[in-house]
């Protein structure tokens, strides 16, 4: 958030929900809930890159990837405490309010 801009993320994945596959939404959501605005939007854009999917995907650690500036320790116990619930609740909003369909992306946005 900031005086001119607010952003948000919601999920709507087109697979299964498991811990494997919502590595990169979890951090997303776990950067969103316990960093300040400059920490986060440099791990966004770490996190974002493929090559950062690929090294998760083979296995590398998510602290591995947490910038200078980040709260390491709230992030890492967030992060580790953080359920699958959220990401399904997400995907049920998406699905049933937004009427997406699995892994439809879309913006929504709202003026003042």
């Amino acid at each position: 958030t900031s005086s001119h801009t607010r952003l948000g993320v919601l999920n709507n994945p087109s697979s299964k929900i498991k811990e494997e596959n919502t590595a990169i939404a979890r951090g997303i959501l776990t950067a969103f809930l316990t960093q300040n605005n400059s920490s986060l939007k440099s791990f966004l854009s770490k996190l974002t890159k493929e090559e950062t999917a690929k090294s998760l995907a083979a296995g590398t650690k998510m602290a591995k990837f947490l910038t200078p500036g980040m709260d390491d320790d709230a992030f890492e116990k967030k992060y580790n405490t953080l359920g699958l619930d959220i990401i399904k609740t997400h995907q049920m909003f998406c699905q049933e309010v937004l009427k997406l369909l699995p892994g439809q992306m879309a913006v929504v946005s709202n003026g003042r």
